[in-house]
């Protein structure tokens, strides 16, 4: 593929857009962080001026944007922990254990997931640039379950915008503190970046919303057992929401969740459970569920008696 250069000219009713999501809806094939890195990358200028991917859009911006040539993966096939739940020629479903970071990012360059999907898939989507090929969405590190996975661009840009409209519906299942009450309830906040600790997300006023239905399954020894579906997908959503309520998740370092008056877990206690959704070829409704892990069950087990 060679390397391709757009131009559009802003019109009255995009005036005052950011930059970048300006060009995501110009270019959907390229994910909004492709577009930032090609902005930050000095690629894409206005009126011939290099701006930030924050730029809001003015009318008759004249916006010059160079996609180079993708570079050959760089990423070295490696064995990497993960169970294949389903796969054909468009999708992979797939169990991620908890202490596999997902893509590789500062600090986790090796044994990502996508170095254990480069191994064990033949093809994956091109769309997330050469670190996250095949991922359409993520779980944290600590977190266990259920993922789904593209194998092509097609299915990465149905699978993207079947997010998008809330149309995959996820669940997890998770241990918080204490015992929840009400046992079923809807939480809605607006969530957005830590003014203070930029690696953390919190509840803030000019956030993004994020919505939450969850239901209690059994109460424990201090601690409840919880199904949760998000409805938004916020990072660190479910975390950030039970830690708001008071009932952070159990073996969560960054929010709240060690509590010295309860057996300290292994990790995290979340684990994504199930997973629905319209396959992005065939339009079939698809739904997958992961066993819950073994230190999960063991944990849980503890709190019982």
């Amino acid at each position: 593929m060679e390397e391709r250069i757009f131009e559009f000219k802003v019109e009255e009713l995009e005036v005052g857009k950011r930059l970048d999501l300006f060009l995501k809806e110009k270019l959907p094939d390229l994910s909004r962080s492709r577009l930032q890195e090609l902005i930050e990358a000095s690629l894409v200028q206005v009126n011939e001026r290099v701006v930030k991917p924050s730029y809001k859009i003015k009318l008759q911006d004249l916006i010059r944007i160079k996609v180079p040539t993708p570079q050959p993966l760089e990423l070295k096939p490696k064995d990497v922990p993960f169970d294949i739940i389903y796969e054909d020629e468009h999708i992979a479903v797939i169990n991620k254990p908890s202490g596999v970071v997902v893509h590789p990012a500062p600090g986790h360059q090796d044994d990502t997931l996508v170095h254990g999907l480069l191994k064990k898939l033949q093809n994956l989507s091109e769309i997330g640039g050469k670190i996250r090929p095949g991922i359409v969405h993520r779980l944290d590190k600590d977190t266990s379950g259920i993922m789904l996975i593209a194998k092509n661009n097609h299915s990465h840009r149905e699978l993207v915008e079947a997010f998008k409209q809330k149309q995959i519906e996820k669940t997890y299942i998770a241990i918080v503190y204490k015992h929840l009450k009400p046992k079923q309830g809807r939480i809605e906040t607006f969530i957005g970046r830590h003014p203070v600790h930029r690696k953390k997300m919190a509840v803030l006023k000019e956030g993004k919303l994020a919505i939450t239905l969850y239901e209690v399954k059994e109460y424990l020894y201090k601690a409840s057992l919880v199904l949760a579906k998000p409805i938004t997908g916020r990072t660190h959503q479910l975390r950030v929401h039970f830690s708001h309520l008071g009932h952070p998740i159990l073996g969560d370092p960054v929010y709240g969740g060690l509590k010295t008056d309860v057996p300290k877990p292994q990790r995290l206690m979340l684990h994504a459970l199930r997973i629905k959704f319209l396959h992005p070829k065939t339009n079939l409704e698809m739904e997958f569920e992961t066993p819950i892990p073994e230190d999960f069950k063991n944990y849980l087990t503890l709190l019982k008696k």
